[in-house]
């Protein structure tokens, strides 16, 4: 049996008195996209954190290819590009440099990069479109040029899952074309991809399965049957305290 590249089981996670997640469940193959769907509030960046170990569960557990979040973050094996970055953008690096952060984990304590990072962050801009633009400083790119170079650097990073917080926020339409052949050309490679995003039309056409969020996870199945209309309301008609007491039933994808 193939070991989930994510495992979360019964995640509840409370700041103070507010519950952010409440007994959140989800497993994500290797090989697998799934959508992450909600409304501003539902619980999509505090799930990635908890993820990468930012945040602590007051119950439940996540694993990684069958490890706990701290290793997986110090063998690299999750990479995060969250929904803003917390960028001088006038800061005197370029878009390569930029991208070779992705390889600092396997680069030992001197940070020296060796011919097989030099590949790595080459085929990596390669991949989102950004190799003409190597050399510029990060803060003379556009949002979406932006965008496609932290992508890059998750990328370069090599981990076998990746979490993706909004990545068309701020993009033109072709930015975004371009970074859903990426992810779905990542999938076919082996990578596991959670996507958060806002962007219901596109959904079937990026994911493998979806999930919807609304501090529970409400349904997890196809992109078809998580936009069906009366699913959604689930998420954006209704409030999670007019949802019944107990976790919520849920179909989940074989």
């Amino acid at each position: 049996m193939t070991t989930p590249a994510l495992d979360i089981d019964t995640v509840t996670v409370r700041y103070d008195s507010v519950t952010a997640l409440d007994r959140v469940s989800l497993a994500l193959a290797p090989g697998r996209v799934c959508g992450l769907v909600g409304t501003n509030g539902s619980g999509k960046s505090t799930l990635f954190k908890t993820i990468m170990g930012l945040v602590r569960p007051v119950s439940g557990r996540v694993s990684i290819t069958g490890g706990s979040t701290a290793a997986a973050r110090r063998k690299g094996a999750v990479a995060y590009v969250p929904q803003s970055e917390a960028v001088d953008w006038d800061f005197p690096i370029g878009v390569r440099d930029v991208v070779m952060t992705g390889r600092f984990g396997r680069q030992g304590f001197i940070r020296r990069p060796r011919p097989a990072d030099r590949a790595a962050v080459e085929a990596a801009l390669d991949r989102v479109g950004m190799t003409d633009f190597a050399t510029r400083q990060i803060g003379q790119l556009s949002g979406g040029q932006r965008k496609r170079v932290f992508v890059a650097r998750a990328i370069a990073q090599e981990a076998p899952l990746l979490l993706l917080d909004e990545p068309f926020a701020g993009v033109d339409t072709k930015t975004q074309q371009a970074l859903t052949t990426v992810i779905r050309d990542l999938a076919a490679s082996g990578h596991a991809v959670l996507v958060a995003t806002h962007d219901l039309t596109g959904l079937p056409l990026l994911c493998d399965e979806a999930v919807l969020l609304q501090r529970r996870l409400l349904v997890h199945g196809s992109p078809d049957e998580v936009l069906r209309p009366e699913n959604l309301a689930l998420a954006f008609g209704a409030s999670p305290a007019d949802s019944p007491a107990g976790p919520p039933t849920v179909r989940e994808v074989q």
